[in-house]
């Protein structure tokens, strides 16, 4: 029997077991993978940090020991700080701050042995390659879970239960209602939720069938016949997915881009006719790549617009189908940026001086283990946050700020025309700084008594475009392991802990819950 079970080593996941344990709860973090750490250490290594004076506890620590780590001479191997400095520039502003001793820019391998590190010296208990029977896996009495069941067979007791997955499974196995997809813009009173219509791509002329302008020849993969709707209805699409690859520019740390076994070019054919109607285009056009030290990047936007709607709710076999298809989007499309003549030469030469980290992810072939599952499921409890409460920097019970900008990528290409259109995404850069309430990563009293949600909070779509971020998901995961220990302290059901006390527990550990001194 535990105190605490945390489903789910995220970075999140991490920040909420090393709490427990170091507030002397026995505690067991549950990975579904032999990987720790999500998305922080499988290739976003140029964190989405805003206000860095925002977030504070372990997830403070986690990027002071990434600082420690590089303030390390001997561990720049393949370039010089200053050299790097000089790459990034003030982008990121310069992925450190020297008052605070952070870094938030850095290698995957280093975050991942940051975490390994912090779990044993915090004496965590791990299980790895372990996941929820999806029959059968949650036993609850009088509105509590007693024990879950993993696929193996294994049966796991605790008195509180955390689940810090991408994906909600042990919420949606425990009964907790969640949604997943975008409301409608009238069922909160917001502006950017629901189907979002964005035009045509590259400004127009790119066809939508699978041969130009055949409307005889079907349509391109992935692209819907019509808009999914109008501006701001409901539907149960999410944004796009991808992969957050790690490429290096040393010859001597690199892993050749190679035509992948299942190769499909009618996957890349879309991406061919943008370099037809916008010959201008270059790499940094279509891959973000960011620097990160040792001559690498954390390349984004390989973003796979239109797979990822059945992965949240979909089972095992499903989700890692839709793994595989992302793999094979992502290294399709560098080899087809490498190789094929209908992308411009100087894009090839450019794309052909990289090549996938050979130090990165060596029992994957170079690859990240996690999918970057930008938005899954989220609960819905008594108080949902929403594009108001971000906006008015207004929430009740703050248990952590969130402090990126509204964004979310595209959710669907469609066929308007006989063009191909873009719908679903926005982005704000207005600055945002605001509170996460406890009632959203905590459910309904009527739904389960001693669970907490710090992940798969309880968020509107377009809320949660600026709350998903993984500092913030280190955040909220320490304060919901504080909670945790408060509620077995007290006796009492996570929607009875008074938040009086709960806050007092959270400044003594360094978290960070009122905006207004910040801005």
């Amino acid at each position: 029997m535990y105190n605490i079970i945390v489903y789910g080593a995220t970075s999140g996941g991490v920040a909420a077991a090393v709490q427990a344990a170091r507030l002397g709860r026995k505690v067991l973090l549950i990975a579904n993978t032999s990987h720790i750490g999500g998305m922080t250490s499988s290739g976003l290594g140029a964190t989405d940090i805003n206000n860095r004076k925002g977030i504070g506890g372990i997830a403070r620590e986690f990027y002071r020991n990434i600082y420690r780590h590089y303030a390390d001479a001997s561990n720049w191997t393949r370039q010089s700080p200053e050299a790097y400095d000089e790459l990034l520039g003030t982008r990121f502003w310069l992925g450190r701050d020297e008052e605070l001793k952070i870094r938030w820019m850095f290698e995957p391998k280093v975050a991942s042995e940051t975490y390994e590190n912090m779990l044993l010296e915090a004496g965590v208990e791990v299980v790895r390659n372990e996941r929820l029977a999806l029959e059968d896996a949650v036993v609850k009495k009088d509105g509590r879970i007693i024990s879950i069941k993993m696929e193996s067979g294994k049966v796991y007791e605790a008195e509180l239960f955390i689940d810090t997955g991408y994906e909600g499974d042990l919420m949606a196995l425990a009964g907790i209602t969640y949604v997943t997809g975008r409301e409608a813009n009238s069922k909160y009173g917001e502006l950017t939720n629901g189907v979002f219509d964005n035009g045509p791509l590259e400004g127009g002329g790119v066809s939508a069938y699978q041969v130009n302008n055949d409307p005889a020849s079907g349509l391109l993969p992935y692209v819907l016949p019509e808009c999914p709707g109008e501006k701001g209805e409901s539907d149960h699409r999410v944004q796009a997915y991808c992969y957050r690859f790690t490429l290096s520019s040393d010859p001597d740390n690199q892993l050749p881009i190679e035509k992948p076994a299942d190769y499909n070019p009618l996957i890349h054919e879309l991406l061919a006719r943008r370099f037809e109607a916008n010959p201008k285009l270059t790499l940094d056009d279509i891959l973000t790549l960011t620097p990160i030290p040792n001559r690498k990047t954390d390349t984004n936007h390989v973003d796979f617009v239109g797979a990822s709607y059945s992965y949240a709710d979909g089972d095992y076999e499903t989700r890692e189908r839709t793994e595989a298809e992302h793999r094979a989007f992502t290294l399709g499309t560098l080899w087809f940026l490498a190789n094929d003549e209908r992308v411009p030469q100087q894009v090839r030469e450019d794309m052909n001086k990289w090549g996938l980290a050979a130090d990165e992810f060596t029992d994957n072939g170079g690859f990240p283990v996690q999918i970057y599952v930008r938005e899954g499921r989220r609960m819905v409890s008594d108080y949902v946050m929403t594009e108001l409460s971000v906006k008015q920097r207004s929430a009740p019970e703050s248990v952590g700020l969130g402090t990126y900008y509204f964004d979310s990528h595209y959710v669907s290409h469609y066929a308007k025309d006989g063009q191909v259109h873009l719908e679903g995404t926005f982005w704000e850069d207005d600055e945002l700084l605001y509170p996460v309430s406890y009632q959203s990563i905590r459910p309904k009293r009527e739904e389960c008594s001693n669970l907490l949600l710090p992940v798969t909070l309880s968020s509107s779509h377009a809320a949660y475009g600026s709350i998903r971020m993984e500092p913030v998901y280190m955040v909220l995961g320490q304060s919901a392991a504080i909670a945790a220990s408060l509620c077995l302290e007290l006796g009492v059901a996570v929607q009875d802990l008074p938040y009086g006390v709960l806050r007092e527990k959270l400044l003594e550990a360094g978290q960070i819950l009122d905006a207004e001194p910040l801005l």
